[in-house]
């Protein structure tokens, strides 16, 4: 029931934009080493009693781990907050319990919505997120299996693409200076950062800050779709370089950036190729969600982050065969969503064999 609470809270978080905390109060020893004496029989009535009522307390961990949220904040700031709850706590706990007893306890603190541009190493899910630990317990064969399949589908695509890969690298090292593969920073799940591999599209030494405005602009929905937008609705609009469409898109549709073996590979996704390598490495998946620019990530709204929670990101997905491109931002995000809780190996292959046809089409690819 708490854990039920806990993710009913995140969803109210992402609506409201409002800030609140969960505080974890468990043991400091490892199970192995608990002895009969176990101070949070006297802790969790202690903290219980200090508590308001709109407080939410329950077993984050049933008999193990006291979970309490705090929400109703106020409008002081993340660190004022923290503080006085670790102050409040923290007196609560040395009035109520021994000194000996204190040492066996452990109390963290955990804000939501998090700080995602502070974790290098990505996010602590176990205790903001127990319910996707449990449901990605629940699934460990089937994710066994995805794994095997990504790894050997990953090798095979690229022994049997390795003329085509080839020809690419060719057509790149003689039409334009600069290196064959293009390396870049993304963000994969739970906030981890990879680098990715891409063939190489655009000059050396363009400048980031066209792609970087026009992308923030359409997560915002101020290129005609997107969060901006009233009711997820799209309206119709033109794109930041001039060229005006039925309705933004995802990539700027004339890029001056791009080479003209680059465009050629932007508009066949040959570009996308060498990430094979990223599916081979264990960073991505052959399906799931695009993998985001970290400047794409901090305009992210709160629940669009749950694309990069809910699974692994990948080369193609559920968006990629829906319109690609040419889906509002919103709508890119929905999908994701939808593949993550509806996920099975048939909706893999079911999107795996419906990509050719995308690609081949060129819709939505710029």
């Amino acid at each position: 029931m708490f854990l039920r609470a806990l993710r009913l809270e995140r969803k109210r978080a992402e609506r409201s934009r409002k800030l609140f905390v969960l505080m974890v109060l468990d043991l400091a020893t490892p199970p192995q080493k608990r002895d009969a004496k176990n101070p949070l029989s006297r802790a969790v009535p202690a903290i219980l009693s200090s508590i308001r009522e709109t407080d939410i307390a329950g077993w984050h961990q049933d008999q193990a781990a006291l979970g309490v949220i705090f929400a109703e904040l106020g409008p002081a700031d993340k660190k004022t907050i923290l503080e006085a709850l670790r102050g409040k706590v923290s007196a609560v706990l040395q009035s109520s319990l021994k000194a000996e007893e204190l040492t066996g306890l452990r109390v963290t603190f955990h804000t939501f919505p998090e700080d995602w541009g502070d974790e290098e190493t990505g996010l602590p899910i176990e205790k903001l997120y127990p319910d996707l630990v449990q449901r990605d317990e629940s699934r460990k064969v089937p994710q066994a299996i995805k794994r095997g399949i990504d790894a050997l589908g990953s090798a095979m695509a690229l022994l049997i693409l390795s003329p085509i890969l080839l020809v690419v690298a060719l057509a790149i090292k003689l039409t334009s200076p600069g290196p064959i593969l293009f390396r870049q920073k993304r963000i994969g799940q739970y906030g981890v950062p990879f680098t990715c591999f891409k063939f190489r599209s655009m000059y050396t030494g363009n400048d980031p800050r066209i792609h970087m405005d026009y992308v923030k602009q359409f997560i915002a929905g101020n290129n005609g779709h997107g969060a901006g937008a009233p009711n997820g609705q799209a309206t119709n609009g033109a794109t930041k370089n001039g060229n005006t469409t039925n309705g933004a898109v995802y990539k700027i549709t004339k890029d001056p950036r791009l080479t003209s073996v680059g465009r050629l590979l932007r508009k066949t996704s040959l570009d996308e190729l060498p990430q094979f390598l990223n599916v081979l490495r264990g960073d991505m998946s052959m399906v799931g969600p695009r993998p985001p620019i970290p400047y794409e990530l901090e305009a992210y709204d709160i629940w669009h982050r749950r694309r990069l929670l809910e699974v692994k990101p990948g080369i193609t997905g559920l968006w990629q065969v829906n319109g690609r491109s040419r889906l509002p931002f919103d709508d890119m995000v929905r999908l994701d969503l939808r593949y993550a809780t509806t996920w099975s190996l048939w909706l893999d292959l079911k999107i795996l064999l419906r990509t050719p046809q995308a690609v081949f089409s060129g819709e939505g690819a710029y």
